[in-house]
């Protein structure tokens, strides 16, 4: 490890050496210019703008054979000589040290012994509710989304492009004819349609993905030279003469990069560096290969996950027009032009190109793969620099990925230490507790995250792609770290982004500032025919393979498997010759362990010896872990480390594993003292938000609480004691809903009430005099599911989202006690009809909450003969009402928060749609 550390020091400074001698310099301010938001709002605008963006996954090249780089030499530089000399200098510096044995780029696989991805066909999730069934549900509904997307819209861009009949009508959002990063989706849609279908083997999806690549090969046979795409190929005209224009190559690929653009720093500078850049100004960039990237992914994961014959020779010819292309720039100009272009978003073109590497072996797709590499982003991490401020989050991610293709393919260490170091560095100082980054797309000053906020962070693009850096480097490590950071950024960065159970309804920002709302920000929730943004295409790709990082393999003789998610499930272990099935006891806050049973059963009488790893995550104790492998007790190791089982495994081998979930506090990365009281909360790897518009004051009590002292389980019993209140007026349905917190209205029943702030507003607890305490102190004994039937003879009422308070006989909303101000008697049928209901004041005899009209609610007061004092002739009506189905329940893993104000009802991120939430909580109150 030392010589290799010292290799890497020594070749980091080569890799700034060179940048620094082709005056390379990377955009490291906050432009704008560089966010997918912005663009499609310039886009969408009057002005006659065109920008650049690329989208190339970032790799090194290592190859083995300098002809291939020298036959990119600029043959036409005016001093030849020196050029060619410069060239292979060039080359052969950024080559970096390859390690001993592995000169020819043997794959990282076989000479370091790195775990191998097992096959999404052997892969099957739970899709009968295992656990809480949330993995199964979200595969589910993205398969339903993509089943709704039409062939002939997807590809309708396309088509027109090539000049073919376009039948049907495009797509809209950023698929759009007009918009120059259509075509970007399609890749996405390649890529997620081969990994769902590998996941499912659905007949459908695989018809209509065969029909696609059908259709992009008619195109690509059109064009006549390699070139496919949606857009014009005078868009990399642009892009290559350093002049705006969206993503290309992102759209080629299928992930992203945007644009790094020294020229604008503000958004007045938009239309003045627009004319800049249509005059060539050297500062502004354009972007024109992101597009191309993501198709090449898209047709490169048909070929190897969908086993489409026709994918791999399509994807051959585009790396060969954009090869012609590269070398064309660099012949005419210089590769400082080439390496300015790099400023653009690039993608995971470098990525996609090792990945065709690796099955055509042809050197030329190295070298490629080399020339997107950004040596001036990398070296500075190569340095250990963290000068990741100002930098597009997304553009640069995937150049990381790409330098951990280039490891793997090449063996050389310095992109291992690049990608190490950079996992270290966004852990550090800029991820919140979700696992994601960014703010508004970009990296902001590191441990400064409070300011940083908003609705606009984090991009789910990073996410996807942040889980990608850390499923390496487990690969590479086993290091536990990597795997308890993938289980978080999946449950709280990517379940999170996805609606319930509409299909096609996805989030572009997951908000992480105070009473926010996933609902309510510039994207929203985003539509299924109408949006396809950049997170719109890693989202569907995200919920294809969730089965792709539970089971790694170590082959051998005597070959091993590595459990690292617990996510209900069932492999087929070919190698071994056995069926792993993992089963996942619902979690709920009450039973705060997490029960794991894997069974197992050979395909033979007599079993293989083999070897199960089985991630102990570093969020639990030792204090009641426990692990029986057929019924007898195993010594657990430490939390951070793997209980590792050999044996001779046969058809009924049982394993059980239960871990301890504890509660606790994750303090936001920043370090100013101000700010240091600024606390997540933590349910083992689930972040817990709580139910507030903005309220974020925790009461701990003493400095040093745990956690438990002020955050207790919400019992199972309480979700039968929920209501929601109705009344019909004027044709509608009328919910007794609170207010701001603090008074009472009669609301119209909102459209999908589920998952909405209006259900949250709209329901109730109805609480014995007394029960609270009781039920809480018991745990939570009693019993599920069920409407509360208001039978008792009085009650608290208490918001569902104002946990431990209560409305006051004055209507309004008040600290929970047992005084007689905020207990009501319960006064069945005042208007005759059978399950009604009547709230009477406790602290006033013969006066009820009532109705009145439009929105308003007041008490009115009945006079001895019966009549109303106030209100008129319909008093009874208006003072009853009927007792519903109430519009939310709570999640089996609730919790209740003591606030100084007032208190918190906690749930899981993931289980949220519309409501406001808040996930940093103010402790020093």
């Amino acid at each position: 490890m030392a010589r290799w550390r010292a290799a890497a020091a020594a070749a980091a400074v080569v890799v700034m050496a060179v940048a620094v001698a082709v005056a390379k310099e990377c955009t490291n301010i906050p432009t704008q210019l560089s966010s997918h938001t912005v663009r499609a709002r310039l886009q969408s605008s009057a002005a006659e703008w065109r920008w650049r963006e690329e989208y190339f996954h970032g790799d090194h090249l290592n190859p083995t054979d300098e002809a291939a780089w020298m036959d990119l030499m600029p043959l036409a530089s005016a001093a030849a000589a020196s050029s060619e000399f410069d060239w292979a200098m060039l080359y052969r510096s950024l080559k970096g040290a390859a390690v001993a044995g592995d000169e020819g780029g043997g794959g990282g696989g076989g000479w370091f012994g790195f775990l191998e991805e097992v096959s999404l066909h052997d892969v099957r999730l739970d899709m009968d509710g295992g656990g809480d069934g949330v993995y199964g549900r979200a595969q589910q509904t993205n398969l339903e989304y993509l089943l709704l997307l039409e062939v002939d819209r997807l590809v309708w861009s396309f088509r027109a492009q090539a000049g073919l009949p376009a039948p049907g009508k495009p797509y809209g959002g950023w698929e759009g004819p007009d918009v120059e990063l259509r075509g970007h989706f399609v890749g996405h849609y390649l890529s997620a349609a081969a990994k769902m279908w590998a996941s499912t083997h659905n007949a459908t999806l695989a018809g209509k993905m065969a029909a696609v690549v059908d259709a992009l090969h008619d195109c690509q046979a059109a064009a006549g030279t390699g070139y496919l795409s949606a857009f014009p190929a005078e868009f990399f005209d642009r892009f290559e003469a350093i002049r705006p224009v969206w993503a290309p190559y992102y759209t080629i690929h299928k992930a992203r990069n945007a644009t790094q653009s020294i020229c604008i720093s503000t958004m007045a500078m938009y239309l003045i560096c627009s004319c800049k850049c249509l005059n060539e100004d050297p500062l502004c960039l354009s972007s024109s290969s992101a597009s191309r990237v993501q198709i090449m992914q898209g047709l490169l994961d048909q070929h190897t996950v969908a086993g489409n014959g026709k994918a791999l020779g399509m994807v051959v010819a585009m790396a060969d027009y954009f090869a012609g292309r590269v070398r064309s720039v660099i012949q005419r100009y210089t590769i400082e032009r080439h390496w300015t272009s790099l400023n653009e978003e690039t993608g995971g073109m470098n990525d996609v190109l090792y990945q065709l590497y690796t099955i055509t072996k042809d050197q030329r797709h190295l070298v490629l793969a080399h020339l997107f590499d950004k040596p001036c982003f990398l070296g500075l991490l190569a340095v250990q620099a963290d000068s990741l401020s100002g930098f597009h989050a997304n553009t640069h991610i995937p150049v990381v990925v790409g330098g951990q293709m280039r490891y793997e393919v090449t063996g050389d260490p310095l992109y291992k230490e690049i990608a190490t170091f950079f996992m270290d560095i966004v852990n550090s100082s800029h991820s919140y507790a979700t696992g994601g980054t960014s703010v508004s797309e970009f990296w902001s000053n590191p441990k400064h995250l409070a300011e940083a906020l908003t609705t606009e962070t984090e991009e789910s693009c990073t996410t996807y792609n942040m889980l990608k850096v850390s499923r390496h480097l487990f690969r590479w490590t086993k290091e536990i770290a990597y795997a308890d950071y993938y289980e978080r950024a999946l449950i709280n960065g990517v379940l999170s982004i996805q609606r319930g159970r509409d299909p096609g309804v996805m989030i572009y920002m997951l908000p992480q500032g105070p009473g926010r709302s996933k609902a309510v920000s510039y994207h929203g929730w985003g539509t299924q025919y109408n949006s396809f943004w950049c997170c719109y295409g890693t989202g569907i790709e995200s919920f294809s393979k969730l089965g792709d990082t539970i089971y790694f393999e170590q082959k051998g003789d005597k070959p091993g498997l590595y459990i690292i998610q617990y996510i209900p499930s069932t492999f087929n272990w070919r190698t071994a010759g056995l069926t792993v099935t993992q089963q996942v006891k619902p979690l709920s806050s009450s039973d705060q362990y997490l029960q794991v049973s894997l069974s197992i059963s050979a395909a033979t009488t007599n079993g293989q010896y083999a070897t199960l790893n089985v991630r102990i995550p570093s969020w639990t104790s030792m204090n009641g872990a426990k692990a029986t492998l057929n019924d007898k007790d195993l010594q657990l190791a430490s939390p951070g480390t793997f209980l590792t089982t050999s044996k001779q495994w046969d058809s009924g081998d049982h394993l059980l594993l239960q871990f301890p979930i504890n509660l606790g506090t994750e303090a936001i990365k920043d370090d100013r003292p101000q700010v240091a009281s600024l606390n997540a909360i933590l349910f083992g790897p689930f972040l817990l938000a709580g139910l507030t518009t903005g309220d974020w004051d925790a009461k701990t009590g003493a400095a040093a609480a745990a956690a438990s002292d002020w955050i207790t389980p919400v019992p199972a019993s309480y979700n039968s004691q929920l209501v929601t209140l109705t009344q019909e007026s004027g044709g509608k349905t009328m919910l007794l809903s609170t207010v701001n917190d603090t008074s009472l209205a009669m609301l119209e029943r909102p459209e999908g009430a589920g998952g909405t702030d209006a259900a949250v507003r709209a329901t109730f607890r109805v609480v014995p005099p007394g029960s609270s305490a009781e039920l809480r102190q018991r745990g939570g004994a009693g019993a599920g599911e069920g409407a509360a039937r208001l039978t008792v003879a009085a009650a608290t009422i208490e918001p569902f989202g104002l946990p431990e308070s209560a409305v006051s006989n004055g209507l309004a909303v008040v600290r929970a006690g047992n005084s007689s101000s905020t207990l009501f008697n319960v006064v069945p049928g005042l208007d005759g009809k059978p399950g009604s209901v009547s709230l009477e004041l406790g602290s006033k005899p013969g006066c009820f909450l009532v109705a009145g009209a439009g929105a308003k609610v007041h008490v009115g007061c009945r006079t001895r003969g019966g009549g109303a004092a106030a209100g008129g002739g319909g008093f009874e009506q208006a003072a009853s009402f009927a007792q519903a189905e109430p519009l939310r329940r709570y999640h089996a893993i609730s919790f209740l928060a003591s606030g100084v104000r007032r208190s918190f009802l906690l749930e899981p991120l993931f289980t949220l749609r519309d409501e406001f939430y808040t996930i940093y909580f103010n402790l020093a109150a």
